[in-house]
C-alpha cells in the first residue's frame, strides 16, 4: 500500500512538472517553425547557363518568361558568382558552404592526370564529395525534410558518393558523369576513361520512352516528388543537365530560333531551344506549387554553376566564358523568391557566391546556422529583406589546373568591392580591374594601381594559406623544346531512326544509320538539307546499318530522312 502511494505521488509530481514546462518550451521555440510548418525549398542549379542568358538579365534573344516572372516576384542579384568556373567544385560549394580550395575539390570530376608536357603540375584534388561533409541535404533531412536530387550530380559515383550517400532520400538521374550522352531517350553515354583504352558507358535514365526529352522527363520527376510530399516539408535540389553540351533540343523549338537573323542571335538556335526548355521546366514547377497551394510556403532559388559555354552563347558584355576567371566564366544569374522576406522585383548589387546558399536555406527553414560547416557562406536573409549589407570583405577563387576552355589559365582571384585581382600561374602574371568602371575587364590597372594591387595580393596569399589551397609545382619532366601534342577533335556519334516523321538521334533495334558527324548541315538543294557523315564507325552496334564513304542524308521538308549521295558543291565545315 505504501509503495503504491509513493508511485502515485511520483507520477502526479511528474505530470505537474510536465504541464508547467510545456508552455515555457512553447514560448522559447515560438519563432522556430515545427517540422510540419517549415517552408519548402526548391533549388534550381542550371548547368552552363550564362549570366545574360535570361530575359530578366538583359537578353533579347532567349525566351524565358517563367524565369523572368520569378525575378519579378523575388529578388535578382546582379553580382552573383559561381564558386568555380567549372561545374563540380561549384556543386560541392553549394552543398557544403565551403570554398572548393578548402574542400580540395577544385576541378571537374573525374578529369584526367597531369599533362606531362606542361610547365607545371596541376594541384592535387579529390575525386568525390567527402562523406565527412555534413551537406545541406543532411541538415534539412535531420530537421524533418524529405529531400530529393533530380538531375546532374557529378560529385562522385558508386558505391560511396552518390546523392543518397549525402543526405538525399531520392536520387533521379544522378551519377558520376557530367553530361548525358544524349538529351533524347535513350540517354546513352560513351566516354573514354583517362589513362586507359577503356570506355565508360551509362544511361542516366534507363526507363524512358521513345522520343522523350531529358529536361522534360526530369521535370516530370520533380513535379511527382512535389505532389507526393505536399503534406510535409521538402527540399527539391533540381540540378538540370541542361544547358550543358551536347547541344540538342526539340526540332520545332530549334526551327523557331533559326528564323531569327544571325546578326540578332546571342547564341546558337539549339542552345536557345535548350534554354527555353529549362524555362518551361521552371514554369511547370511553379505552376505545381501554385496548384497545390504551396506557393506562399516555398522558397525558390535559381542559379547556374558557371558562365556560358563559348561555343553556345555570347557572354558579352562580360569577358570570356566557362572555364575562365574573367567575369564571363564566374558571374552567374541568381534569383531568390522567399515569400514574406524578398521584396518583389528587388535588385541586389552586393557580391554573393555559391557558398551562401547553404546558410540561407538553413535560415529559410528556421534552423540554426552551422558556421563550422558553412565556413565560407553567409546568410543572405538580411540582404533579401533590405535590412543590412553582408559583413564579408572579399570573395575568392583558386584554380590550380590547366583547362581547354578558351581564356582559361591556372589562377587565383580575389574580389573586394569593385576591385578584382587575378594572379595567373602559367603564364605568370597579375591583372587588376575596377569592375565599376570596366565591367568587360579591358583595362589592366596592375601597372598604375600598385598600392591596391599589393594590398589585394597580400590578402589573396593569406586566404590561400588559411584554407590550405593546393598550389601548382614545377614539372620535373617539362621540356620547353617539346611542343605539346595537338589533341584530336572529338567526333560526335550520330544514330538516327529510319524515316521518322520527327527524327531525333537515338539508338535501338530500329536504328539504321551510324557514323561520326563531321560537317553538320552543308547545303540546301530543292528544299532538302544535306547532312554528311564521315566514314562508318568501327563501333557500330550489331545489326546497325553504317554509312559508307560518300553517302549522306537528305532531310526533306516533311523532316523524313533518305540516303543520298553527298553533293560535292557547296560543302564546308560547320
Amino acid at each position: 500500500m505504501t509503495v503504491r502511494k509513493v508511485k502515485t505521488m511520483k507520477y502526479t509530481v511528474t505530470l505537474l512538472i510536465t504541464l508547467l514546462l510545456v508552455p515555457l518550451a512553447a514560448l522559447e521555440g515560438a519563432d522556430v517553425p515545427t517540422p510540419a510548418g517549415r517552408p519548402n525549398i526548391v533549388l534550381f542549379l542550371i548547368d552552363d547557363l550564362g549570366w545574360r542568358d535570361l530575359g530578366c538579365q538583359g537578353s533579347t534573344f532567349y525566351q524565358t518568361p517563367h524565369i523572368d516572372r520569378l525575378a519579378r516576384e523575388g529578388a535578382r542579384f546582379t553580382d552573383a558568382y559561381a564558386a568555380c568556373a567549372v561545374c563540380s567544385p561549384t556543386r560541392a560549394a553549394v552543398l557544403t558552404g565551403k570554398y572548393p580550395a578548402r574542400l580540395l575539390l577544385t576541378d571537374w570530376l573525374p578529369s584526367g592526370r597531369w599533362n606531362p608536357q606542361a610547365r607545371l603540375q596541376g594541384g592535387r584534388f579529390i575525386r568525390a564529395l567527402p562523406l565527412e561533409e555534413f551537406t545541406l541535404a543532411e541538415a534539412l533531412r535531420e530537421a524533418g525534410y524529405r529531400t530529393a536530387s533530380i538531375g546532374k550530380w557529378h560529385l562522385g559515383s558508386e558505391p560511396f558518393s552518390l546523392p543518397q550517400h549525402h543526405g538525399f532520400d531520392v536520387n533521379v538521374a544522378g551519377n558520376g558523369h557530367g553530361a548525358p550522352g544524349n538529351y533524347f531517350f535513350p540517354y546513352d553515354g560513351d566516354w573514354p576513361i583517362p589513362t586507359t583504352d577503356q570506355r565508360a558507358t551509362w544511361n542516366v535514365l534507363a526507363d524512358g520512352q521513345p522520343g522523350e526529352y531529358l529536361t522534360d522527363r526530369l521535370t516530370d520527376e520533380a513535379v511527382k516528388f512535389i505532389r507526393d510530399q505536399r503534406d510535409r516539408p521538402f527540399f527539391l535540389y533540381f540540378p538540370h543537365y541542361g544547358v550543358h553540351t551536347p547541344l540538342q533540343a526539340k526540332p520545332e523549338m530549334i526551327a523557331k530560333y533559326e528564323q531569327i537573323p544571325k546578326a540578332e542571335r546571342q547564341g546558337k538556335p539549339a542552345y536557345a531551344a535548350m534554354v527555353e526548355s529549362v524555362d518551361e521546366s521552371v514554369g511547370r514547377v511553379l505552376a505545381t506549387l501554385q496548384e497545390l497551394g504551396l506557393e506562399k510556403n516555398t522558397v525558390v532559388i535559381f542559379t547556374s554553376d558557371n558562365g556560358g559555354f563559348y561555343n553556345a552563347t555570347s557572354n558579352a558584355p562580360l569577358r570570356a566564358n566557362k572555364g575562365a576567371y574573367y567575369e564571363g566564366g564566374i558571374r552567374v544569374p541568381l534569383i531568390i523568391k522567399w515569400p514574406g522576406v524578398t521584396q518583389p522585383g528587388g535588385v541586389i548589387a552586393e557580391p554573393v557566391t555559391s557558398t551562401d546558399l547553404y546558410p540561407t536555406c538553413l535560415a529559410a527553414a528556421g534552423l540554426p546556422q552551422r558556421p563550422s560547416q558553412h565556413l565560407d557562406g553567409l546568410n543572405l536573409q538580411p540582404l533579401l529583406a533590405g535590412e543590412s549589407p553582408l559583413s564579408r570583405r572579399s570573395l575568392f577563387w583558386h584554380f590550380p589546373h590547366y583547362n581547354e576552355h578558351p581564356s582559361s589559365v591556372p589562377s587565383s582571384v580575389v574580389r573586394r568591392g569593385p576591385w578584382k585581382l587575378i594572379e595567373t600561374f602559367d603564364p605568370e602574371g597579375i591583372e587588376l580591374y575596377n569592375l565599376a568602371d570596366d565591367l568587360s575587364e579591358t583595362k589592366n590597372l596592375a601597372g598604375t594601381e600598385t598600392a591596391k594591387l599589393n594590398e589585394l595580393l597580400r590578402e589573396l596569399e593569406a586566404w590561400r594559406k588559411d584554407v590550405g589551397a593546393e598550389m601548382m609545382k614545377p614539372n620535373p619532366d617539362y621540356d620547353p623544346n617539346v611542343k605539346p601534342a595537338k589533341k584530336k577533335k572529338k567526333k560526335e556519334v550520330l544514330v538516327l531512326t529510319q524515316s521518322s516523321p520527327s527524327w531525333r538521334p537515338r539508338t535501338g533495334p530500329e536504328a539504321w544509320l551510324y557514323g561520326s558527324l563531321k560537317f553538320g548541315v552543308l547545303a540546301t538543294t530543292a528544299g532538302a538539307r544535306m547532312i554528311r557523315l564521315g566514314v562508318s564507325s568501327s563501333r557500330a552496334p550489331p545489326g546497325v546499318r553504317t554509312l559508307a564513304a560518300g553517302e549522306g542524308l537528305a532531310l526533306a521538308p516533311d523532316r523524313t530522312l533518305h540516303l543520298r549521295p553527298i553533293l560535292r558543291s557547296g560543302l564546308g565545315s560547320s
